[in-house]
């Protein structure tokens, strides 16, 4: 952390003097609350009203405008209503403010007008050096040394327990609510923070300060979008370097609030999915519960990602152990079974277990020495790479028999889950104490590993190709200024190195083409980018004639479905054959930046839904992974001794359109091979319809 992230830092967190402009001397209001949750939590420093009706406010002395503080103020919280924000503002310049919180709000969130004032807060920010945090955020709290500033009254009420976790919420009731379900589970916290619309303190810069902050051990985000992702992906990629993890609650897992964009990327590559490759390029965990969000920490502890993430499940009850289990199944968790030399091992204690994927104790398990023996063999083996012990009614009644074992076991550095069926309080705060993750619900345990099966380093961005870069800027350049039709676009792809198919254009539909027949025809223009759909194409032509046929077909549908379209002729194009027809996509996205995106082709991409997304651009290990990650292209993998396909190829073009996003100043927004064919192993792929948006063409 540089020396001015460092003031800034405690600025926020470890403020000597705060001033609360607005500050109310009525009780009942929420303009009372930051200074009452101050001092109920102790905090040491010097508070100062802000209130020109007060002379006083709870025993503080008050003063008419922050310009008549005496001394350094280090922050100040704003509470006054929004048109006497941006003089509040002004005020911190004035007085050199470092950080100044808003909690008020009105502002992006509630239209043009909000938008505009806070675009002017933001400006007078900037001018001034000031830093904003908010508008429309509730506040932080910071634990050592003691910061309650906040109008949220869960936080002044809740008795809060130091300890490692920080959280960020987007959301500012959520983070009483977060609060308190982490302390219902035994942890502390470092620092909280409610970072409202974001105008200037963002997720991620505050989460690079939390990397180097001693007290945190964890990151927790609780998102509704994400904003500032160049930012955040720096955080978190010092995060897993500095043995820290980033977890993170995000809303947005329906397909409401989808961005619709010209390519069938767009529609499918939706925001979820998006997130999803973002977290998983820059090593952050994602939850689907709140549950796992706390419990998850515990879990990592000490650890770091790992290439295996094999699961062992052990049990003293069948029925618990399968509502786990089969979670673990559908989520794609790989449960494997006892080794040899663990049934061995346990043989000779007098320990019987077979070699079935869950190793099911029975009722003869009950017993500390057996449970123990067999959670300690499992932990010290090499067979698996965490271990998750599920335990019945003997946790409620009887927890020395199953939970004891487990919270004194030696983990060899192993991630340890414990799954608790029935319900059993004391049980649970026995493995808090004792550092052990340890679940009230099956739905939390199997999204907590799943989390954890799922978490890897950070990908390394792959070095440059110089040649290819060159070669797509200078065409790039060319078409500068227009909207590319197929033809266009495709010289885009083979600028990269992605052939497309031998093709001619005519612009009357009695001219002849010297391709050789079958042939296919299409409209050729940029206004078309859905040609089947304007019944624009015609397969499989045998002759001339029907080529003739085919045009005037074409141009009387489009016509007719697009009058104002403004056609360049009519694409003819060689009849091209493959194992498989693959849709390959590149867009920019507008919140985490460039993606490539995989699928299954043809002209219904969008109802498969079968798809692998990755940040941009992509190295050869990524695009193998992309294609092993596509369902329907087992068929050219060798599924079932059908002949493979040139997956290599396939994996070059992933890489090389994934290239776009080095272009400078972001020139394609989004571009499209849809389908791709891809031909038997050995002979390549091979492109047959193309789109490209270009940047200074998307509307």
């Amino acid at each position: 952390m540089s020396e001015h992230d460092r003031t800034l830092f405690e600025a926020l967190f470890i403020p000597r003097s705060i001033a609360l402009i607005g500050a109310s001397g009525d009780a009942k209001k929420h303009t009372a609350r930051p200074q009452r949750s101050l001092r109920t939590h102790g905090y040491p420093g010097r508070v100062i009203p802000i209130n020109p009706r007060y002379d006083e406010i709870f025993g503080e002395r008050a003063y008419p405008t922050l310009r008549d503080v005496p001394g350094t103020i280090d922050q100040a919280f704003i509470m006054v209503p929004s048109d006497a924000v941006a003089d509040a503002v002004a005020q911190c310049a004035d007085r050199k403010v470092p950080i100044a919180t808003i909690y008020t709000d009105g502002f992006a969130e509630a239209g043009a007008e909000g938008q505009r004032r806070q675009a002017e807060l933001l400006r007078l920010a900037k001018e001034s050096g000031v830093r904003l945090l908010g508008p429309n955020c509730s506040g932080i709290y910071s634990s050592t040394p003691s910061c309650a500033l906040t109008v949220n009254a869960a936080l002044e009420r809740l008795d809060i327990t130091p300890g490692p976790l920080a959280v960020i919420s987007q959301s500012g009731s959520m983070t009483g609510g977060l609060i308190s379900r982490g302390l219902g589970r035994g942890v502390g916290f470092s620092r909280v923070v409610s970072i409202g619309n974001e105008c200037d303190l963002s997720v991620g810069e505050i989460s690079d300060w939390l990397v180097d902050d001693p007290e945190t051990g964890a990151i927790l985000l609780f998102l509704e979008t994400i904003r500032d992702a160049p930012r955040l992906a720096r955080a978190a990629r010092r995060a897993v370097a500095a043995g820290k993890p980033v977890i993170v609650y995000k809303l947005g897992r329906s397909e409401v609030g989808r961005d619709l964009a010209a390519s069938h990327t767009g529609a499918m590559a939706g925001t979820d999915e998006v997130a999803d490759a973002f977290f998983r390029a820059n090593g952050i965990l994602r939850v689907d519960s709140l549950e796992s969000l706390f419990e998850l920490p515990v879990m990592l502890s000490g650890q770091r990602p790992s290439a295996r993430h094999r699961v062992a499940v052990m049990t003293t009850t069948g029925g618990g152990a399968a509502t786990v289990a089969d979670r673990l199944g559908t989520l794609g968790v790989d449960v494997v079974p006892p080794s040899e030399s663990v049934v061995a091992n346990l043989a000779k204690k007098g320990i019987d277990i077979n070699r079935n994927r869950l190793t099911d104790l029975t009722h003869a398990g009950t017993k500390e020495e057996v449970y123990g023996a067999v959670v300690s063999e499992m932990l010290a083996s090499d067979h698996c790479d965490l271990v998750l012990a599920i335990a019945g009614s003997s946790a409620q009644f009887q927890p020395e028999i199953s939970v004891g074992p487990v919270t004194r076991a030696d983990r060899h550095g192993k991630p340890l889950a414990m799954f608790i069926a029935p319900h059993a309080e004391a049980a649970l705060k026995q493995l808090a104490d004792a550092g052990v993750a340890g679940f009230r619900t099956p739905e939390a345990c199997a999204d907590a590993i799943r989390a954890w099966s799922q978490w890897t380093s950070p990908v390394d961005v792959p070095a440059p190709s110089v040649a290819q870069l060159a070669a797509v800027s200078a065409t790039v350049s060319e078409l500068r200024g227009q909207k590319l039709n197929e033809t266009q676009a495709c010289a885009v792809f083979a600028a990269l190195g992605v052939p497309s198919a031998q093709s001619q254009i005519i612009q009357d539909p009695s001219d002849a083409v010297s391709l050789g027949f079958p042939v296919v025809a299409k409209v050729l223009s940029a206004d078309i980018p859905h040609k089947t759909d304007a019944g624009g194409v015609v397969l499989n032509i045998a002759d001339d004639f029907a080529l003739s046929r085919a045009a005037q077909s074409i141009l009387a549908n489009v016509n007719q479905r697009h009058p104002s379209a403004s056609i360049d002729g009519i694409l003819v194009q060689r009849m091209e054959k493959g194992l498989a027809e693959v849709i390959l996509g590149y867009r920019r996205d507008p919140e985490v930046g460039p993606v490539v995106v995989l699928g299954v082709g043809g002209v219904l991409a969008e109802i498969y839904e079968d798809i692998s997304v990755r940040m941009a651009p992509v190295g050869l290990d990524e695009a193998r992974r992309m294609i092993d990650e596509v369902k329907g292209l087992a068929i050219i993998r060798g599924y079932r001794g059908l002949p493979k396909g040139d997956c290599e190829a396939l994996a070059q073009a992933i890489i090389a359109v994934s290239q776009l996003a080095r272009l400078p100043e972001q020139e394609v927004s989004e571009a499209e091979i849809n389908p791709l064919l891809v031909r038997r192993e050995g002979e390549g792929v091979v492109a047959v319809d193309g789109l490209v948006v270009l940047r200074a063409n998307e509307a």
